[in-house]
């Protein structure tokens, strides 16, 4: 056995991991200098016209994600797990008891995501990535 207690020399991946995380705030400003002076993020702020600014971050490991403000979103993080095939994720998820928020919806240049409602009440996104 190795120092994890694993048999094996190969590490086991999550099979689905979370992918990105998003964080909806009233407040971009003062959660971005909160997030900065804690962890150390930067941020690629992206103009999205009517709907605001974008803030991206990327930590030097794991997932990466943004920041925005959405009036009337509940200030939340929300998580999303990436997936192989979004369309039947998605079926799967409102087949086990999820209520789906939004279906399916492109992110031009990048993947598609939907937002659900799992069973028990919390929020989660499946995210399929734009495929080369």
């Amino acid at each position: 056995m190795n120092a994890s207690g694993s048999a094996g020399t190969k590490e086991k991946l999550m099979s689905q991991p979370f992918v990105h995380l998003e964080l909806n705030t009233p407040d971009l400003a003062k959660a971005k200098a909160f997030y900065s002076k804690l962890v150390g993020w930067t941020y690629e702020d992206m103009n999205m016209g009517e709907g605001g600014t974008y803030s991206v971050f990327k930590p030097a490991s794991g997932p990466g994600g943004g920041m925005f403000t959405m009036p009337g979103a509940p200030t939340a993080w929300l998580p999303y797990i990436g997936v192989d095939n979004l369309k039947a994720s998605t079926d799967k998820a409102e087949s086990l008891g999820a209520k789906v928020i939004m279906r399916e919806q492109p992110v031009p240049g990048h993947g598609s995501f939907s937002v659900l409602v799992d069973p028990t009440g919390a929020n989660v996104a499946l995210w399929e990535a734009k495929t080369a």
